[in-house]
């Protein structure tokens, strides 16, 4: 995919999928801006990665649920890098609970990151992107979000919340030239995936029909088709990327 002259804005940059897509538009030569709340050594590597790729690269430690740090990091994008073209939403958080156990903070913290993080970001671009008459935005949802399974009211409420602000905000900035989709990962192996039982992720691994979980850059590849020309004429879908395991 060619991104020469773009400007990246990449949520949840420091590790996992968010990484794997500011490392795929950067070597399609996008500068990348990284956002995390990750540590200083994660951020750092994940800008050396991506200048690595041959990228300007610019990286901004915030929480996504902060509304006005979103609108600062979009104005100084514009400021240092001349712009923005592109923003993919790839921050992410869980805390598992049964309904019966989940604190009202739990509830309110993955709903703040996963949800409204990801409102704040398309919020704070959609006036540049308006004003340029073109912007790409792509959403990380989840299978979860698709489906039921124990423990994850909020998690699975927040991605379900992704991909109806997905197609609305698509409804909303098409008119203007802009794309907004989202993926749907399944399993991924990612530090949040590392962190579960073996015997859940090897469950995810046989619910596949390919029998593995899947890997960020599989994810980041979908991700960087959407944010192409390529895809122009999508709009308001939601991709799956799952190796099958919801078939």
């Amino acid at each position: 995919m060619n991104f020469d002259g773009q400007v990246a804005i990449v949520t949840g940059a420091a590790s996992g999928i968010g990484r794997a897509c500011a490392l795929e538009l950067a070597r399609g030569g996008a500068s990348v801006v990284v956002v995390d709340l990750a540590g200083e050594d994660l951020m750092t590597e994940a800008a050396r990665l991506v200048r690595d790729a041959g990228a300007r690269v610019a990286s901004f430690h915030a929480n996504v649920a902060d509304y006005g740090k979103a609108e600062r990091i979009v104005a100084e994008t514009r400021v240092r890098l001349g712009g923005v073209n592109i923003l993919v939403n790839a921050a992410g958080t869980t805390e598992d609970a049964p309904l019966w156990k989940m604190t009202e903070t739990q509830w309110e913290r993955v709903l703040n990151v996963n949800l409204k993080g990801t409102f704040n970001y398309i919020r704070a671009v959609a006036p540049a992107f308006r004003a340029q008459g073109a912007g790409k935005i792509v959403n990380v949802a989840s299978i979860e979000a698709l489906r039921g399974r124990f423990g994850i009211s909020n998690y699975a409420a927040s991605k379900a919340g992704v991909i109806a602000l997905t197609r609305a905000a698509a409804a909303d900035l098409g008119r203007d030239g802009i794309n907004v989709n989202a993926v749907a990962p399944g399993f991924i192996r990612t530090p949040m995936i590392e962190r579960l039982p073996a015997e859940v992720v090897d469950e995810a691994a046989r619910e596949t029909v390919f029998g593995r979980i899947g890997e960020p850059e599989e994810v980041a590849s979908v991700v960087a088709f959407l944010c192409s020309e390529a895809a122009r004429h999508i709009t308001g879908e939601v991709i799956r990327v799952d190796g099958g395991q919801m078939l």
